[in-house]
């Protein structure tokens, strides 16, 4: 079951078909695209490119050495894990959930999901009810952010702007009980990052993430996520 908040309170209340054919509820325009990088985390190019001179003077390991590297992870893949079937929304939701409240200005959002290290946070009233979600792409969008040159009191003015005046709204939210194909797919058709988790009032009790989808994929040991 998914529902609509918008500052105005609850706008919508049903099945995903449903949240599909109404209106107001778009794919969200990235600011930019996502550039890939190492594990080490430099940019995935310059990795590649220096892999062979990082390691240049290493001893090259032995043919006992990867003989007993090859045991030892055959070894490994002997152990047995139990599987633990996931399939709703409460198996992976992140909870207590990080939220921004309505009266919030555009630089204390921003500091707070630097400091949470966050890419996006729901925003409730003063009531504690959802009524939108604030992302980092909603605070870079290049046609809100002054240009360079401009005065730094514009930039002071953008920084003291409420967060309702570029938040997402009206948002989807979607219930602990419901089926994650269905999140995905949600996710899918509107771009956003992950849907804010409310009870039958409005509450936020939790937050659901692409992240959260896709670490259950491959985490270890191994889950029946679609059962």
């Amino acid at each position: 079951m998914f529902s609509v908040y918008g500052t105005s309170g609850q706008l919508f209340r049903g099945s995903m078909e449903q949240l599909r054919q109404i209106g107001g509820i778009g794919a969200l325009a990235r600011t930019h695209g996502i550039q890939p990088v190492g594990r080490d985390g430099r940019d995935a190019s310059s990795a590649s490119s220096g892999a062979f001179s990082d390691h240049s003077n290493a001893a090259m390991p032995s043919d006992e050495s990867h003989r007993n590297a090859l045991a030892a992870y055959a070894q490994a893949q002997k152990i047995d894990h139990p599987r633990h079937q996931l399939s709703r929304v409460s198996d992976l939701m992140n909870h207590p959930v990080i939220t921004l409240p309505d009266s919030a200005t555009i630089w204390q959002a921003w500091q707070l999901l630097s400091q949470q290290g966050v890419g996006q946070a729901p925003v409730v009233d003063a009531t504690a009810h959802l009524v939108g979600l604030l992302t980092r792409a909603d605070l870079l969008k290049p046609d809100r952010l002054p240009s360079p040159e401009q005065h730094a009191l514009v930039w002071r003015a953008l920084m003291l702007q409420n967060v309702k005046e570029i938040m997402w709204t009206p948002v989807p939210s979607v219930v602990p009980d419901c089926d994650i194909r269905r999140v995905a797919q949600v996710l899918l058709d509107t771009g956003l990052p992950g849907l804010p988790v409310v009870d039958d009032q409005g509450l936020v009790s939790g937050f659901i993430s692409r992240t959260d989808i896709l670490r259950a994929v491959v985490a270890d040991p191994p889950l029946d996520l679609w059962g």
